[in-house]
């Protein structure tokens, strides 16, 4: 119903009502008026920080030690080509565990008492992994498969890095695709079934297409962490960003190029996190409307 207020002009255009004009003031500048506290706060809370940090005793020390203009220098080049590493890392691990984290999922939701030896292997699989710190998983990959002496395995640490990469967030990513899975109701089954589909069909055209959807965001959480885990690669000796920046730090005794490391991965860090905000906040909103999830 149209504001009691609101006139029509002889030649059909919309003219809106003082009232409704009056109302959209008060909505901007009450806009503005939060805007400008926002500000003020944030200034406030910033200006008292760096003057707790620039004030404090050990300031001078720090700034030297971490924040050296020449160290930084040094460091970027070597950081960067290292940084390439992690990026492939990246790619290849993300879409491996993407697959096979997907692939565990379905596992687990296999219906019948013949498939029960199926489900409790990615049951088990999918608890050690989650339980084992990825550090250890690394390690043992690592330093313990080389150990094992086998013909055609590779000793390559970025490979068996990767491989251990790629078991744990598996187990993370499956867990992921079986509650998106599990959140597709019954009667979307059972409407499949009463059309024909056979229960691989059913799977493949009705449930996974929206078990998917649902579960975009949370998938690109793990692929934000991800990104992060590749730096312990370095444990191994493979030479990525942080391994680059770990060698001049011995070389010079100066901790600039970990600290340089450490704000390219946030540079990168932000956007996907930020990028997997707006489709949470996409997909909240399209829910809210009625659409498609």
């Amino acid at each position: 119903m149209r504001d009691e207020q609101d006139e029509a002009v002889p030649d059909g255009t919309y003219e809106p009502s003082p009232r409704r004009l009056a109302r959209e003031r008060y909505r901007r500048a009450r806009t503005r008026r939060a805007f400008a506290v926002a500000a003020a706060s944030s200034t406030v809370t910033a200006a008292v920080l760096v003057t707790l940090i620039v004030e404090s005793p050990g300031w001078q020390r720090t700034r030297d030690t971490f924040l050296n203009a020449h160290y930084a220098r040094l460091a970027l080049p070597k950081v960067l080509d290292g940084l390439w590493l992690n990026l492939r890392l990246l790619a290849v691990c993300g879409a491996v565990v993407l697959a096979a984290g997907l692939l565990i999922a379905v596992l687990r939701t296999l219906r019948g008492p013949v498939f029960f030896p199926v489900r409790a292997l990615a049951t088990a699989y999918v608890d050690f992994f989650r339980g084992l710190p990825l550090i250890i998983c690394i390690l043992m990959s690592v330093f313990g498969i080389p150990a094992l002496r086998l013909s055609g395995v590779t000793n390559d640490p970025v490979l068996l890095g990767g491989f251990a990469l790629c078991l744990t967030y598996t187990a993370y990513v499956a867990e992921v695709f079986r509650a998106g899975i599990e959140s597709v109701h019954p009667s979307q089954r059972a409407a499949a079934r009463s059309l024909g589909l056979t229960s691989a069909q059913t799977m493949r055209h009705v449930v996974l297409p929206q078990a998917v959807r649902r579960v975009v965001p949370p998938l690109l959480n793990d692929l934000v962490s991800l990104q992060k885990d590749t730096g312990l690669v370095s444990i191994g000796g493979a030479v990525d960003a942080v391994y680059a920046a770990q060698i001049i730090a011995s070389r010079d005794f100066n901790y600039t190029p970990y600290v340089v490391a450490g704000l390219i991965f946030v540079a990168i860090t932000i956007p996907l996190t930020r990028f997997t905000d707006w489709i949470a906040a996409r997909m909240n909103g399209r829910q809210a409307q009625g659409g498609t999830v």
